[in-house]
């Protein structure tokens, strides 16, 4: 896959990307058939970031990997970057990116998910390995307490197991964001030789994979409302919230994520019905 594991690509391969996703009259350039090239071309990206052609190529290929913070701005602005894209961009210029942290699960964690037994929770690390659960969690997205039911790599389970498609209504939405996060996680730890093999084994097996890895995609975890279907529950609406762990100052360790529904509704209902089914014998 493009830039993984290379830190002097993986810049280029993402501004490749995003460029390739411009509409060039979004910015006021002419468009028409005769283009060759899906989004902006390089002359016009760099024309709008008000660089030299020449160095921005440099970038692109890998040739100048450590741009200024201005620079950076003016490509992402010229881009129309979100927030979480700005933050990645600026991590692949970044020369000081260490090696993935090594985190286990403490038993603290472990006691606050298990207190949290009418609240499905989880949490994964950076590869989207769920490395701890409470009951109702386990149960709510997969039975993850069984290793036979369901893979503990959410982007394995996604896009390697059928069954995830009726879990997920919206499994386009939850494919998107675990590609995501993985080019994010690829982007802060490029030496981490199992993130590679995970993302290398998902390309060679998954065309969709490729199709979204190759557009950019870029998310972060963070708040929102999720549909899960459940067997027994049906289909639910549920809030959800993440909750960061460091593993050291600065960098994040695991990510714990919550879901809850609106106290009377059916959802909250159903979830009580299945935390009680949940319960160990």
């Amino acid at each position: 896959m493009s830039g993984v594991g290379d830190s002097r690509r993986a810049l280029g391969s993402f501004l490749r990307a995003r460029r390739g996703r411009v509409v060039p009259q979004d910015v006021g350039l002419a468009g028409g058939r005769r283009r060759r090239v899906r989004g902006l071309r390089r002359e016009e990206l760099a024309q709008l970031a008000g660089i030299s052609v020449d160095y921005y190529v440099r970038l692109e290929q890998g040739r100048n990997t450590q741009p200024s913070p201005e620079v950076l701005d003016a490509l992402a602005d010229a881009l129309g970057l979100d927030a979480a894209e700005r933050r990645h961009l600026a991590t692949l210029a970044d020369a000081r990116r260490g090696p993935a942290p090594t985190v286990r699960v403490s038993p603290v964690l472990q006691r606050m998910l298990d207190a949290m037994s009418g609240l499905p929770a989880f949490a994964t690390n950076h590869r989207l390995d769920v490395v701890a659960w409470n009951d109702l969690g386990a149960e709510l997205i997969g039975g993850l307490a069984d290793p036979a039911r369901r893979d503990r790599n959410n982007a394995r389970y996604l896009f390697r197991d059928p069954a995830s498609q009726e879990l997920h209504p919206e499994w386009q939405d939850r494919a998107a964001e675990a590609v995501g996060q993985l080019r994010v996680a690829a982007g802060r730890y490029p030496e981490d030789t199992e993130l590679a093999a995970l993302i290398a084994e998902l390309s060679t097996h998954s065309a969709e994979f490729r199709r979204i890895w190759d557009s950019g995609e870029v998310v972060m975890c963070g708040a929102g409302r999720k549909r899960l279907r459940h067997p027994v529950a049906g289909l639910l609406t549920l809030d959800y919230e993440t909750l960061h762990v460091p593993a050291a100052p600065g960098e994040t360790g695991l990510v714990v994520h919550v879901f809850s529904a609106e106290e009377g509704s059916g959802e909250a209902v159903a979830l009580a019905r299945l935390a009680t089914a949940a319960l160990p014998a």
